[in-house]
């Protein structure tokens, strides 16, 4: 669009002497043309529904499907409580071909993990402890050196995952220690996101799930979101959230998440502390806070529903005062039901909901059908009936 500039006038100005000695006259010129409005270049370009909806695009990646898919995933629990064991046996598996937790078939592929805050020594000891004596996979590589974001952190990433096609799997263990250092002048969830962001940029470009380990806070919140340390620019910026949790002398745990590509759902987990391995539990997540003895009746009352307190003190060696006692409170707290001839057959809500016949990742992911995670769940089995757990180690992280 051409504008229009005020009417030039033309100033007389001296100029150079002329024949007669008086100075000429000079008409000085205008400097520029006609006004030219600039061109805009546009940046955003946009789609029709028409065009979107005849679009074709390939199924996302997982890593574990269900669990991890592609992109960013925060992976965050309190302190000590099995987080690095649960990222450092997935990974292993996945490089090796084999099932996560017990029973999910995940592709194999390269696996990195950057384990920041240990020690070779500590990594060897944890991975045979996992691997139960079976060959290491070599497509599993480990570092405990790597630069922060803004120091070099992203580069060595892009130049790794560039040598690497095909890696199903990085681990960021943990956050704090990629983090890059945050302007003064950017607001608490400002500097949340973009450092999360920048992680999610380079799992964007590469096509691969990235999780990072990160932990949770003191204060305890009704959305398992908001337990999640720091400011809410973290979650918006990932694809996924996980939030491991247990009780600190239990071994029975729940991992609540949610997530972009993953449906909201809490499953219950079980550790091992002889393998460092976690499973699926064979009872609800919503069980957990019960102590040895409520998981060993809600066990047996799964499998042997409508029984006495004599008959479950009787098959599982215990004293039948004490059961009866212990479920009557299990009964006032909505973990088992009694029905008019005081028996106590198990009442959760979660298992008629999906029929009783254990969880399947097609409930909780809309992963497409056929994909490895629509298949039965076998339920992990931790320690024998009527015994209790073994004590968890204070030494994972």
């Amino acid at each position: 669009m051409t504008g229009v500039l005020p009417a030039f006038v033309p100033v007389e100005l001296p100029g150079p002497l002329n024949g007669s000695g008086r100075p000429g006259r000079v008409v000085e010129e205008p400097p520029f043309g006609p006004y030219e409005e600039p061109v805009w270049v546009p940046k955003m370009e946009t789609i029709s529904a028409a065009e979107l909806q005849t679009m074709e695009f390939p199924e996302p990646n997982w890593a574990i499907p269900g669990l991890l898919p592609e992109g960013l995933t925060l992976f965050a629990g309190s302190p000590k409580l099995g987080k690095s064991w649960f990222v450092y046996g997935a990974g292993l598996h996945i490089a090796a071909g084999m099932p996560v937790l017990g029973d999910i078939e995940a592709e194999q592929g390269p696996v990195l993990y950057l384990a920041l805050e240990d020690t070779l020594r500590r990594l060897q000891g944890r991975m045979n402890s996992i691997l139960g004596g079976t060959q290491a996979p070599k497509d599993f590589y480990s570092t405990t050196k790597c630069p922060p974001f803004g120091s070099g952190g992203e580069e060595e990433l892009h130049y790794w995952l560039g040598k690497h096609p095909g890696t199903r799997l990085v681990i960021i263990d943990t956050f704090v220690k990629m983090r890059a250092e945050t302007r003064s002048s950017a607001s608490v969830y400002e500097a949340d996101y973009h450092a999360a962001d920048r992680i999610k940029q380079i799992a964007d470009a590469h096509q691969v799930a990235i999780v990072v380990v990160h932990h949770t806070r003191k204060m305890s919140a009704t959305d398992f979101q908001d337990t999640v340390s720091g400011s809410n620019g973290l979650a918006g910026a990932a694809d996924a959230t996980l939030v491991l949790d247990r009780a600190r002398t239990a071994n029975h745990g729940t991992l609540s998440l949610t997530g972009r590509d993953v449906e909201e759902s809490a499953l219950a987990l079980v550790f091992d502390p002889e393998t460092g391995l976690w499973g699926y539990d064979d009872v609800p997540a919503g069980d957990n806070d019960l102590t040895a003895t409520q998981l060993d009746i809600t066990r047996y009352l799964r499998s042997n529903p409508d029984t006495s307190p004599k008959d479950i003190a009787e098959a599982l060696g215990l004293k039948p005062d004490s059961v009866r006692t212990t479920c009557r409170r299990m009964a006032e707290k909505g973990h088992l039901a009694v029905d008019a001839s005081s028996r106590y057959p198990v009442y959760r809500a979660a298992r008629e909901a999906d029929g009783g016949e254990g969880r399947s990742l097609s409930l909780l992911s809309p992963c497409p059908s056929g994909s490895p995670d629509q298949g039965e769940r076998h339920p992990h089995k931790g320690t024998a009936e009527g015994q209790p757990s073994p004590a968890v180690p204070q030494t994972e992280v």
